[in-house]
């Protein structure tokens, strides 16, 4: 396989992408997914290219995951906390990455609790940066891995890009306010074609969503505050978690914890409303017996774990193609 050359210096929110930017990341995750499965999970793709994983707020799968496709691809992977960085010494985001920009890395993956930070650091450094999320703004590898399962199991790769999940219909359920992966899938699905119903009570609904991405948004999402009718013939349900670490000590946003899970909960029964084959997915953490039951989410319709492997395989497609490799064999032996 010939890789084109990926437009994009950075991958710092899916407003950025066209269809087919999505579409060429999706594929190389393909390519990718099958050395997961080697004796040896291991290709000299990035041999001599240096990751540097800059986290300021904790995550388990992303972190990960992106350290994990690093390796795979050979390239060196360094791990930074908060908590271990110059930054609870009064460093400044910028000189921190300064700093680790003399040091010459050719990737910073960065998380961090304000939005536009990943934008901020793109343009004080020559690496190529990969916002691994950006406070509320954006998630763009979460949802470049959710597409890739949603497309797994529902979608079509032979069709044109912005027609790869077109026909299927895709309820967001639960902390839409304050969720950055919410915005990302939101324009990533329906830049692919798929109708998006945005479900969870009026307080959790930012005003005018819809917009996000403009006209093509506008067209193909619909909110929708009635978990019934949200779930009504949906062919993937994708739940979110409540993010009170996100609210910054507002008042809550709805009565309580139990009355939430009883009126947006997916259940068995709740799960009914959708298609006899939908998917359930989540990002994680989940908290289950709020928005999630347990039994959904060990249930047989639920993808959850599979979005945690696709997330090495779509990561490390963003790697390779923002680490300057261009041409040849994406997953070389």
């Amino acid at each position: 396989m010939t890789e084109t050359a990926f437009p994009h210096r950075h991958l710092l929110g899916i407003a950025d992408l066209s269809a087919a930017d999505i579409v060429q990341v999706l594929d190389l995750g393909d390519t990718f997914l099958e050395i997961g499965e080697r004796p040896i999970k291991k290709v000299p793709t990035l041999r001599g290219r240096t990751v540097i994983n800059l986290f300021f707020e904790n995550s388990t799968r992303t972190r990960t995951s992106f350290e994990i496709a690093a390796k795979r691809m050979s390239a060196d992977a360094v791990n930074i906390s908060a908590a271990a960085s110059s930054t609870t010494k009064g460093e400044t985001l910028i000189d921190t990455a300064r700093n680790l920009m003399a040091m010459r890395p050719d990737v910073i993956v960065v998380r961090h609790a304000m939005g536009g930070a990943a934008h901020m650091l793109a343009r004080s450094v020559d690496c190529a940066v990969v916002n691994a999320g950006d406070g509320q703004h954006e998630h763009p590898t979460q949802a470049l891995l959710d597409a890739a399962t949603i497309r797994r199991h529902k979608g079509r790769r032979d069709a044109p890009p912005d027609q790869q999940l077109a026909g299927l219909t895709v309820a967001i359920v639960g902390d839409i306010a304050h969720s950055r992966v919410a915005r990302s899938n939101l324009l990533a699905l329906t830049r692919l074609g798929a109708q998006v119903r945005l479900c969870a009570p009026w307080t959790l609904i930012p005003r005018g969503i819809e917009d996000l991405g403009g006209a093509e948004t506008r067209a193909r999402c619909r909110v929708v505050p009635q978990l019934a009718e949200a779930l009504d013939g949906v062919d993937v349900v994708m739940m979110l978690r409540v993010q009170n670490e996100r609210t910054g000590g507002e008042a809550p946003r709805f009565a309580n914890t139990r009355e939430f899970s009883r009126t947006y909960g997916l259940s068995p029964r709740t799960l009914g409303f959708a298609k006899p084959d939908a998917i359930v997915m989540h990002p994680g953490p989940i908290n289950r017996g709020v928005e999630l039951a347990p039994e959904v989410a060990d249930g047989d319709r639920a993808v959850i774990l599979e979005q945690v492997t696709w997330g090495v395989a779509t990561r490390m497609a963003v790697l390779y193609l923002l680490g300057g490799v261009r041409g040849g064999e994406a997953a070389a032996a």
